[in-house]
């Protein structure tokens, strides 16, 4: 995969083109001249700064590379609009519409990177149309606030992990945090300001975004940085990975994966059988403050949303209504 062994230092000056690309993995079609190796690398390393559409993008140029060895393009200058069609044709047998965009967009920008670099004279993925792709609703499941509520009781709080794991579930739910965000918070990250604790959240896009803690979130944040020790460790990881199965804490950060599991054991404890994700408690949380009176446009800033129209895909409460009109079917 692109980048998976890419060196984690600054290249050193001088080190050779060929070296640094075989430590990238980058396909051969993108690798015709060290110039365009660079211009590549380039791409995806001072380019691209979020890790997560480091890796979509890296998987989608792969996937395009394969196709067109499999199918005998081996110059780059000789792909063409139609060569591109073709690709995103087959996608669309096997990936969902979002997806398939998704590989499109990272064709494009990537195109419009050699482009601009003068590695080939035009984009050939630029006048590629993609599919249509209109949604109302999200697909992320959503918990009822009787299943978020059973999920937090059900958790042990003897432990530090038990205190760390309803703290992190409680701060994506009453503050609608992504996963990404919490995991990366700092113990400085949470602060009294007004006589209130708050929560600091650095979202993607370099964003920084600060909201009131409520009660309960308050007394569960409170009750792990006491309970697990950190008050005074100030610029070490909030949620930390567990240490062997005695219930201690690392000093190393939880991972995606981490709460993707934790998250599966807490829901099975707490015999909730819908399949939620990391998302589902930003969904839920969004969800019941607007089924409890709250404004959209509000929900979008405490989101840090850039479109209401986003924020609207995270709210279910039409799920409830369409369930109790299908029960009116008596037979």
């Amino acid at each position: 995969m692109i980048l998976e062994s890419l060196e984690p230092e600054p290249l050193k000056a001088g080190r050779a083109v060929s070296t640094t690309l075989e430590l990238a993995g980058l396909p051969a079609l993108f690798t015709p001249t060290p110039a365009a190796a660079q211009r590549t690398l380039e791409f995806f390393t001072a380019n691209i700064r979020n890790p997560n559409t480091r890796k979509a993008y890296a998987r989608a140029v792969a996937g395009f590379a394969t196709w067109c060895g499999e199918h005998g393009l081996q110059d780059l200058a000789s792909i063409g609009p139609v060569h591109v069609a073709a690709y995103v044709e087959q996608l669309q047998a096997r990936l969902s519409a979002p997806s398939v965009k998704q590989h499109l967009a990272a064709l494009r920008v990537l195109f419009d990177w050699l482009v601009v670099g003068q590695v080939i004279p035009l984009n050939p993925a630029s006048s590629v149309r993609g599919p249509r792709h209109s949604v109302r609703k999200g697909k992320t499941p959503v918990l009822t606030a009787e299943e978020a509520r059973a999920m937090l009781d059900a958790i042990d709080i003897t432990t530090p992990t038990g205190l760390r794991d309803r703290a992190l579930i409680a701060l994506m739910v009453y503050t609608f945090a992504r996963v990404g965000a919490a995991i990366g918070m700092k113990v400085e990250d949470v602060y009294v300001q007004g006589r209130r604790t708050w929560v600091r959240l650095h979202e993607k896009g370099g964003k920084v975004h600060e909201m009131p803690c409520h009660h309960h979130l308050d007394e569960y944040v409170h009750a792990y940085l006491n309970g697990a020790g950190l008050g005074e460790e100030k610029k070490a990881f909030l949620f930390r990975s567990a240490k062997g199965r005695g219930g201690g804490l690392s000093a190393l950060p939880m991972s995606q994966a981490d709460v993707y599991r934790m998250i599966g054991r807490r829901a099975a404890a707490a015999s909730v059988d819908t399949k939620i994700g990391c998302h589902s408690f930003r969904a839920t949380g969004i969800t019941e403050y607007l089924r409890n009176g709250g404004k959209l446009e509000v929900a979008q800033q405490m989101a840090n949303h850039e479109s209401a129209r986003t924020t609207g895909l995270y709210d279910r409460r039409q799920d409830q209504v369409s369930l109790d009109e299908v029960e009116r079917i008596r037979i």
